[in-house]
């Protein structure tokens, strides 16, 4: 038997885009032989068909983004091929599920993992296939060695049975709930210490069915903080692909504490005045590959995260060697965010080719006093963006803090930030660049940064920074002009 490769991802090493080491996974997405293999992303015009969510116009540009080639970078993929599949499989079905969308099938789940992790010794691992129908169920784990695979037509349901969810310890790196202090509600779908997990499919559902927590969340009567939808901590080798997200009561994916890990082609749906639905955050997590993905919720589309105050510092683990790519979205806040949660780290960023509109911020790095850690080796590059309060901003006073003990003299550094070839339209105000008076924030580049507005557009701001700006429309702020900075610019 040949021996079964592993996904491995190699980090980005410099701020050269192009001496970026291209993300090099094997995908082991394991298919039913009885199926074919799992074609690319449902096509956006049926997906917001069936949502009713964007009008024609901003589909067509989704899709012209993911459908044809764009300039340099295009066709590097975390991808690689060709895909051996599981040496085993079983259907969720067989374990007294039922897909009516009435019947709880939370046990169904629990035995079909258990049953899973009884054939650890199977060849390749076994794939737990979820066929066509509505699967409601509350929050179960997976294990390792296997794919989680959810065929066209086939929806996993969250109840909203709020009282049926799990309570889970607080993550080390926050020291208590993100919303709340205490523990916090287990994800739908949660995974702890694996290997060589893949949730695929021919483009299904995980739908959150949020509206409940979304409204304890309005009337403030939660009493801990929500779930996501996927939640997968300690774990290397995780794909996660070919599949959709829907109304998460939380954020929707959250690696933490996770390496090697590929988010192709998913698609990520909540409505707008959804609070906080992020999108994708990743969290103190290295050698991670986003790619070729939709996203349109509440909150930031794709944030980097790496624990909170005191309790981030302590635990001390950043996240690094992150590639993010052609990524297509629109939502209220950020479309790529930086923190404001950086207490472990940040490092080693390439993000590359985003199509964002009707968004509060298009790139917002942020973070504040008290967090410590560090934010550098951030590149973005190629974005459009169309319609947004502000198209940049980096601030050092963003974000509350967990308790009363964390230091305020903790400062974070940060340094060598890239904001290059953007173009933006129907913007209201250029950008802020507000570093912190103590920890100024150093080379900052701007370079072919193109914004502009349907009558006048706002300035830019800036405080505590020092970089260079080239080919800056509108006219950048006197800080970014330092002579030997602009140098760094065209390094």
């Amino acid at each position: 038997m040949q021996a079964k490769q592993q996904p491995h991802l190699h980090p980005p090493r410099s701020r050269d885009a192009a001496a970026f080491a291209p993300c090099t996974l094997l995908l082991v997405a394991s298919f039913l032989p009885a199926s074919p293999p799992p074609q690319q992303a449902k096509p956006l015009a049926r997906l917001r068909q069936e949502r009713g969510m964007l009008p024609a116009l901003r589909l067509l540009a989704a899709l012209l983004l993911l459908l044809l080639p764009s300039s340099a970078g295009a066709q590097e993929t975390c991808w690689s091929g060709p895909a051996p599949r599981r040496g085993a499989w079983m259907s969720v079905a067989s374990f007294g599920g039922r897909g009516d969308g009435q019947t709880l099938n939370t046990g169904a789940f629990a035995r079909a993992v258990a049953s899973i992790e009884r054939r650890r010794g199977a060849r390749g691992g076994t794939l737990l296939y979820v066929p066509p129908g509505v699967w409601l169920t509350g929050p179960f784990n997976l294990t390792s060695h296997m794919t989680l695979f959810l065929a066209r037509g086939a929806v996993i349901r969250a109840t909203q049975d709020t009282s049926s969810w799990p309570l889970i310890d607080p993550l080390p790196s926050y020291g208590r709930g993100r919303e709340l202090p205490g523990g916090r509600y287990m994800s739908l779908i949660h995974g702890h210490g694996l290997q060589d997990v893949f949730i695929t499919g021919d483009n299904g559902t995980i739908d959150g069915q949020g509206s409940v927590w979304w409204d304890m969340w309005k009337k403030r009567t939660l009493p801990f903080t929500r779930p996501h939808l996927l939640e997968l901590m300690y774990s290397t080798d995780v794909v996660v692909s070919n599949v959709v997200f829907q109304d998460s009561p939380f954020w929707n994916i959250h690696p933490v504490y996770c390496s090697n890990v590929v988010i192709a082609n998913v698609t990520v749906l909540a409505p707008h005045d959804s609070p906080n639905t992020d999108g994708i955050d990743l969290d103190s997590s290295s050698n991670v590959c986003i790619e070729d993905s939709y996203i349109s919720v509440g909150d930031d589309l794709i944030s980097i995260k790496s624990g909170w105050d005191e309790y981030g510092i302590a635990f001390g683990r950043p996240s690094s060697g992150i590639t993010i790519r052609r990524i297509t979205g629109s939502g209220p806040f950020a479309g790529f965010a930086v923190g404001s949660e950086t207490s472990g780290g940040v490092e080693n960023v390439l993000v590359e080719h985003l199509n964002l509109f009707s968004m509060g911020v298009g790139i917002h790095i942020k973070t504040n006093s008290g967090r410590g850690g560090f934010i550098w080796n951030i590149t973005v590059s190629e974005v459009t963006l169309n319609g947004a309060r502000y198209g940049l901003r980096i601030a050092g006073d963003v974000g509350g803090h967990p308790d009363a003990s964390y230091n305020p003299s903790a400062l974070p550094v940060v340094n060598s930030v890239m904001i290059k070839n953007v173009w933006g339209q129907n913007i209201r105000q250029a950008g802020l660049i507000r570093g912190i008076r103590n920890s100024v924030f150093s080379n900052i580049c701007l370079s072919n940064v193109k914004l502009y507005g349907s009558a006048s557009i706002g300035p830019w701001k800036c405080r505590s920074v020092s970089g260079g700006a080239i080919d800056v429309q509108p006219s950048p702020c006197t800080e970014l002009a330092s002579a030997s900075e602009t140098g760094f610019c065209t390094s």
